[in-house]
């Protein structure tokens, strides 16, 4: 048996978004994403209705071997989400996203929690997901999902 201290990175950031959270929610999906996320494609969605809910089981492309996310919790009344992502071989992952009503849009805390698998590739993924990589990540994500909102198309290329 393997006993050892984590490697872990957890960053979350709060994304202002133009629209209430029972418009924003139905997008967190891995089949809606594709909706306003350029490139996003599944290899595989396992889902009684089509889209995202609880044990929503999807697969995307990784390396050394795809990705698996299991839908933990899925509670559209309440605008959260909760995932686990594992990377064979690299990392484990609780992400959430939490949406919060204002009087213009909401805000959506995200929220990644990567742990290391304690393999060299988990341990150098976990050091390259700095604060200043998730705040670029997070600001991407927040351009494409607001432009979505306002335009209803994708975000074609990088964010200016």
């Amino acid at each position: 048996m393997n006993i050892q201290s984590p490697q872990r990175a957890a960053h979350a950031y709060v994304q202002r978004l133009v629209a209430p959270p029972e418009r924003v929610f139905p997008l967190l999906c891995p089949v809606r994403e594709a909706d306003w996320i350029e490139g996003w494609r599944p290899t595989f969605v396992a889902s009684d209705s089509g889209v995202g809910e609880t044990d929503c089981v999807f697969a995307t492309a990784a390396e050394p071997h795809d990705a698996i996310w299991y839908v933990t919790r899925h509670e559209p009344d309440a605008g959260f989400i909760e995932m686990l992502k594992i990377t064979p071989g690299v990392t484990a992952c609780r992400f959430t996203i939490g949406l919060h009503a204002m009087a213009q849009g909401c805000d959506a805390t995200v929220t990644y929690r990567h742990t290391s698998l304690g393999t060299p590739a988990g341990d150098a993924f976990v050091a390259s997901f700095t604060a200043e990589h998730y705040v670029a990540f997070m600001r991407d994500w927040e351009a494409r999902l607001n432009h979505y909102l306002v335009h209803g198309t994708a975000l074609q290329g990088a964010r200016d």
